[in-house]
């Protein structure tokens, strides 16, 4: 008896998932090695580019042919090429965001740690055991800052920051966010309200940008902070999947008391729908986050629900490319 395949139905997807793997340790090794910044300066051979990186020959051309498979390398006539995506985040200091470090961190730090999902994580609903000993830590950190970095300049290219004048950034991580929002409006000044372990990295920052003296400084526990002000603008970067659902009111309660009438507020991070597909950037790092340290992606709709008591008013959602999502609500 022979079966009849499914209407549409394709093996495809099952297997480029299920393989996807493959293609993401080719991606870190190449990155490892050099192989996107010695292409940075033109077309190589195999040999060449082999001698210029210091692996095989054979290693280089398995490595480079699946990078163009995958759409990360040009080839023609046997010399390899950057494509635009590689050498727009791949490239070192020829980049407009060097992504390395971030792929370090996926490499080094989270793929590892996927391992305790699979035969841990997904039987107890517990993170796994977070190693960052060492020299570990600064591969995590780095990793982070650099996926901070691309939301932020996703987040300035998408949202329009020219009507604001003085914005508070409350309980985040990176002070990227507020740095391509001041270099998008000059006359934007921020006070940035963080964990006062975090202020080493915000200041040293601001200082590099050039921010600092449009910037004031605040060390504060997120969960307890009481910014005082009366903010046109208020951002909440990567803030709520690291609270519960109490602290997170809280958090979104103490930002409506120090914003005007009208203000907005823009909470950024990765959430759950009730859509009939879900995004999957979000899902997947609903898995990432618990994984990593059992924090939470929540639904937006609870998160609506937060904004609801305390004082806010979701009004639109943005999507960033290739990062998370921006609620953008207004004071009422």
């Amino acid at each position: 008896m022979t079966s009849t395949p499914h209407d549409g139905a394709s093996p495809h997807r099952i297997l480029d998932i299920a393989t996807g793997y493959m293609a993401a340790k080719q991606l870190f090794a190449a990155s490892r090695v050099g192989m996107f910044a010695a292409l940075a300066g033109g077309p190589l051979g195999v040999d060449q580019l082999a001698s210029r990186i210091g692996i095989t020959p054979r290693m280089t051309r398995i490595l480079a042919d699946s990078l163009n498979g995958i759409g990360l390398l040009e080839r023609t006539a046997g010399m390899y090429t950057l494509a635009p995506d590689a050498a727009a985040y791949l490239a070192g200091a020829d980049s407009d965001l060097d992504l390395t470090p971030f792929l370090a961190f996926l490499g080094g730090i989270s793929f590892p740690h996927w391992t305790q999902y699979f035969d841990g994580t997904v039987d107890t609903t517990e993170p796994g055991t977070l190693d960052i000993s060492g020299d570990r830590m600064d591969i995590f950190m780095g990793g982070v800052m650099t996926y901070n970095a691309l939301h932020a300049k996703m987040l300035a290219r998408t949202f329009d920051f020219s009507p604001f004048a003085d914005m508070l950034d409350l309980g985040g991580l990176s002070s990227a966010f507020a740095v391509e929002a001041m270099m998008a409006n000059p006359g934007l000044r921020t006070t940035f309200v963080f964990d006062p372990e975090m202020l080493g990295f915000v200041t040293g920052h601001l200082a590099a940008s050039g921010m600092d003296a449009r910037s004031t400084v605040v060390g504060a526990e997120t969960v307890t902070a009481q910014p005082e002000g009366n903010y046109d603008l208020v951002m909440l970067n990567h803030v709520i999947h690291r609270f519960t659902a109490d602290e997170n009111v809280l958090i979104l309660t103490h930002a409506r008391a120090a914003a005007a009438e009208g203000a907005t507020l823009l909470l950024l991070d990765f959430f759950l729908d009730d859509d009939e597909r879900q995004r999957s950037i979000d899902a997947v790092h609903a898995g990432e986050y618990l994984v990593i340290d059992g924090t939470v992606v929540w639904p937006q709709s609870e998160v609506n629900e937060w904004l609801a008591a305390s004082g806010w008013l979701p009004v639109e959602t943005l999507a960033l490319e290739g990062s998370p999502r921006v609620i953008v609500a207004h004071a009422i």
